[in-house]
């Protein structure tokens, strides 16, 4: 890391990455509190609507966090990346504030109704909370992800007298294919991170033989979600997405499957080292033809490499792109075949006795904050060198006043007060695990966790 721009890359990405921790489990959560709230309405069972309490006490937290953590990005588009700001704010800060104004407003407002306002105005207005935190949380997330996909495919926009970007068609930038695509990708990330959070709770109490009921409902619920999650993520929403970046960022795809050379029939890499001084790809098992396909349907298109194209538009950090998207697609693919597992013994009446999957369920709601991170690393350093692709190059985005020693001091601090933020989130969320879903009194004697 040598100059100004290494740093605010750095101090953004950091700060994106810990901050994306949170809105991806609000919202899985917002539709799971939903799914729980009608089946307590439809049901009438204690179990439901005490699973449905437990969930919005989480989701209060999660959010809260989120928030605190999120409000440092926005000073930074100001601070560490004014020209990109100055360039484009005329067309992304459109929905950034409708992100604030609109959806952030409805999703606070409507959480503290469902927090505090059960007992207070009765369970259809609770209902009604419960539908609005789920459209705002919802909404919340369109907005976010509509501005990144205009610095992924920029549409719908102008460029005015003093060379900036100023919003022409709305529609064009808000609801453009790559936005409606790649939002869809990203929600349903978001609600496998919430079904696997969710399955491993109730595996954890069902291990412990605690609050067996609601840990069952949970279990039915988060591996039923799970498992539908899991396969749209993949297809058909993943799918799309790679053909929309086999479309309009050859250059992306070619790094994402360390592929350096043009050629039909191409292979889809399974694992390898990309090898970018060599120009090869290291060790590689690749199944022929399957790139090829679904990148363009059919077996016989032509993929172009590296080699095709100048090298100052090769993404910055091929390894660590090739990496990321291999981890992701990886883990993806994981995702389902552990969900389908747990649902055939489900239906077989034998996930509640299966204890080995049930470790495997409780111990595996990590690796889905892992695949939607290295998610977002595929996208965003597939994107690179550019911060609206195509037009603005990063190295031009960022500002020219602030200094590498001023970056590198507030990306200390903010390290410093995410770790504290962080500790006491854990303390939060574990005094609510220990509580369980009922009355906060002292719990009763659990058995221990063993194998």
């Amino acid at each position: 890391m040598g100059n100004e721009l290494d740093f605010h890359r750095l101090q953004f990405a950091f700060t994106i990455t810990f901050h994306y921790l949170f809105p991806q489990l609000t919202l899985g959560l917002a539709l799971v509190i939903l799914i729980l709230k009608i089946g307590a309405a439809r049901t009438r069972a204690q179990h439901w609507s005490d699973a449905a309490r437990f969930w919005i006490r989480i989701f209060g937290i999660n959010f809260a966090v989120g928030v605190v953590t999120g409000i440092p990005m926005e000073f930074q588009f100001a601070t560490n990346w004014a020209r990109f700001t100055e360039y484009s704010g005329g067309v992304i800060g459109q929905t950034l504030a409708m992100e604030g104004l609109f959806a952030f407003f409805l999703e606070s407002s409507f959480l503290a109704l469902l927090v505090f306002g059960e007992k207070r105005f009765g369970e259809r207005v609770h209902m009604g909370a419960a539908i609005a935190l789920f459209v705002g949380s919802w909404l919340s997330g369109y907005f976010i992800v509509a501005s990144n996909a205009f610095m992924q495919h920029p549409t719908g926009y102008e460029i005015d007298a003093a060379g900036n970007l100023q919003l022409a068609d709305f529609a064009a930038f808000v609801f453009s294919r790559w936005a409606m695509v790649q939002y869809a990708h990203t929600i349903l990330g978001a609600v496998v991170t919430g079904s696997f959070v969710v399955a491993a709770v109730g595996a954890y109490w069902m291990l412990r033989g605690e609050h067996r009921e609601v840990a069952s409902l949970q279990l039915r619920i988060g591996t039923i979600v799970g498992l539908i999650s899991s396969v749209l993520v993949a297809f058909p929403t993943g799918d799309m997405q790679g053909k929309l970046v086999a479309r309009h960022q050859p250059v992306s795809l070619a790094a994402m499957e360390g592929r350096f050379e043009s050629g039909t029939e191409a292979e889809i890499v399974l694992i390898g080292q990309p090898n970018v001084e060599k120009r090869r790809l290291d060790n590689p098992v690749a199944i022929p033809g399957i790139l090829s396909f679904i990148a363009y349907g059919s077996f016989s298109s032509n993929v172009r490499g590296l080699s095709e194209f100048p090298e100052a538009d090769w993404p910055t950090n091929i390894e660590l792109l090739y990496y990321s998207f291999h981890i992701m697609a990886g883990l993806g693919t994981l995702f389902i075949l552990l969900m389908l597992l747990a649902n055939l013994q489900r239906l077989r009446g034998r996930l509640e006795t299966s204890r080995g999957l049930l470790w495997c369920l409780m111990l595996a709601f990590p690796f889905p904050y892992i695949a939607n991170t290295v998610g977002w690393l595929t996208t965003e350093l597939g994107r690179q060198p550019w911060l609206v692709y195509g037009m603005m190059r990063t190295s031009e985005g960022s500002s020219p006043t602030v200094h590498a020693g001023s970056t590198l001091f507030t990306l200390l601090g903010f390290a410093g007060i995410y770790l504290v933020l962080g500790v006491l989130y854990l303390f939060l969320v574990s005094r609510e695990l220990i509580h369980g879903p009922g009355a906060r009194h002292a719990p009763a004697q659990a058995e221990p966790l063993h194998g």
